[in-house]
């Protein structure tokens, strides 16, 4: 385990050291295409953090919004990761509010033409 308290790291490597994502190449894509914020500044995969800094990631359909606590160079177990920052994020949704995706009962086969347009009316597609 690689850690320091001092110094800074590439937003990318720390944001996958602390389990945030799970690869490096997943934390280099969303700062690509901007889906990570440091400060309320957009942020490239290779931009430095520096403890104190508040990293907003938008992953996964939430936001994960992490003040860092401990500068991190590897990827570290779940209950070390979670001690390198604090979490304010604001609470996931409840799963009943969650859509259900569709289902359809075993062996009827692809929906008709007739059974797309309806799932297209209810999900408000047309």
């Amino acid at each position: 385990m690689s850690t320091a308290d001092e110094g800074t790291v590439r937003a990318d490597v720390w944001i996958w050291s602390v389990r945030l994502v799970k690869t490096r190449s997943l934390a280099a894509t969303a700062c690509r295409a901007g889906h990570v914020r440091i400060n309320g500044e957009r942020a490239k995969p290779a931009q430095p953090v520096r403890v104190g800094d508040e990293v907003r990631l938008r992953h996964e359909g939430r936001e994960r919004v992490a003040v860092i606590a401990k500068i991190v160079r590897k990827r570290v177990g779940a209950p070390v990761a979670a001690e390198c920052y604090v979490d304010n994020s604001p609470p996931p949704p409840p799963r009943e509010f969650a859509a259900a995706p569709g289902q359809r009962d075993r062996g009827t086969g692809r929906p008709t033409k007739r059974d797309r347009r309806e799932l297209e009316q209810l999900r408000g597609e047309r």
